[in-house]
């Protein structure tokens, strides 16, 4: 399992150029059954996604297709989590 940050970049000027494809990109990621959540990051702005059912390269590539990773509006920081244990309703994390 993965937490995805995303954190702002140097080019936050181009966030609204490129929200329709980053917006797609995170519909692709939910019905691929790879995301399973994401959000904003209070206060600082940027967003958080947590990722599951791939590996770690398959992650980063995915994540290197986000328009607004390539595009410099965020940086993507990966952070892997081998979950020990669930509430019920999240046990599908323990793959």
């Amino acid at each position: 399992m993965f937490v995805v940050l995303l954190k702002p970049s140097g080019q936050p000027g181009r966030a609204g150029d490129l929200l329709a494809g980053h917006k797609a990109w995170l519909e692709k990621g939910l019905a691929d059954g790879v995301f399973a959540l994401w959000g904003s990051l209070k206060p600082e702005g940027g967003g958080a996604i947590m990722a599951h059912g791939l590996d770690r390269a398959a992650l980063e590539k995915r994540v290197a297709a986000d328009p607004f990773v390539s595009g410099g509006v965020v940086r993507a920081e990966i952070v892997e989590i081998a979950p020990a244990r669930a509430e019920s309703r999240l046990e599908f994390l323990l793959d």
